[in-house]
């Protein structure tokens, strides 16, 4: 792990290099019988065995900008698989079909479950993966899955969630979370207002989760993705792109994943 967390070093120092020696690939995986289309990034760059970063996608599905996620993350020494939580890699166009295939996961915690477990074995199986080592982000749709793998007691170090939705019907017990946990959301989010803000906070002090919430005030839902304004007009959505809410809040889990990392 010391030499993991010097080679990371290394690679902030040399940015540009590290990014060109990205390799990522197409994966697929099964699930109940359905066949999951991911993609698996990792830079070569690194030697042996490394932390693992499950990537969940927004609610438009398993896209271009969830595998930007994952070659960023490759970039700064990690594997990162980005999961298909829809099956056959299925695409929303629409906000109205968006919302049908998110709800047909979120309601079926059992189906989220097997699904995001798969993507774990995958993940562990690789050569380049320590398999004790794994953590999850998510965007959106998939902040609200990685949270809900959290609240299901999964065996991730942590977790972050994106502009992630935080409400629950089932909130973790006491000492089931094992995952650190942060969350970033925007104060003019109408997707995640302050009300169920405060809620998940009081579930996770509950739970006696480690946890942080970071709120950013006059921004928007989806503020990670520089699509958001683009598809927030063509489809009058309440969405908003914020490059500096975007660049902190990458900055903040950056730190936040090493340091999780390093305590091996």
């Amino acid at each position: 792990m010391k030499k993991f967390l010097l080679m990371m070093s290394l690679a902030c120092l040399s940015s540009a290099a590290v990014q060109a020696a990205v390799i990522g690939k197409e994966v697929s995986y099964t699930a109940n019988g359905t066949t999951m289309k991911g993609y698996i990034a990792y830079d070569d760059a690194f030697k042996g065995k490394r932390p693992a970063v499950l990537v969940v996608h927004e609610w438009w599905g398993h896209n271009a900008y969830v595998r930007h996620r994952a070659d960023m993350l490759a970039a700064q020494g990690y594997t990162a698989l980005a999961v298909d939580m829809y099956g056959d890699g299925k695409l929303a166009a629409h906000p109205d079909d968006a919302g049908k295939f998110a709800t047909e996961v979120s309601k079926n915690m059992p189906m989220a479950k097997a699904r995001f477990e798969a993507g774990m074995k995958l993940l562990r199986k690789q050569k380049t993966v320590d398999a004790q080592e794994l953590a999850a982000i998510g965007y959106c749709f998939g902040g609200g899955v990685v949270l809900n793998m959290a609240r299901a007691g999964e065996s991730l170090k942590a977790v972050v969630s994106f502009h992630g939705s935080l409400s629950t019907d089932t909130p973790a017990a006491a000492g089931q979370i094992k995952a650190r946990i942060v969350s970033f959301t925007g104060e003019d989010d109408v997707m995640i207002t302050a009300d169920k803000v405060a809620a998940f906070k009081q579930e996770m002090s509950d739970a006696k989760a480690d946890f942080r919430v970071v709120t950013y005030p006059g921004v928007k839902h989806s503020f990670t993705n520089p699509d958001a304004d683009e598809l927030g007009k063509k489809f009058n959505l309440p969405l908003a792109y914020n490059a500096d809410a975007d660049k902190d809040s990458w900055q903040q889990t950056t730190v936040f994943l090493r340091d999780v990392f390093s305590k091996k």
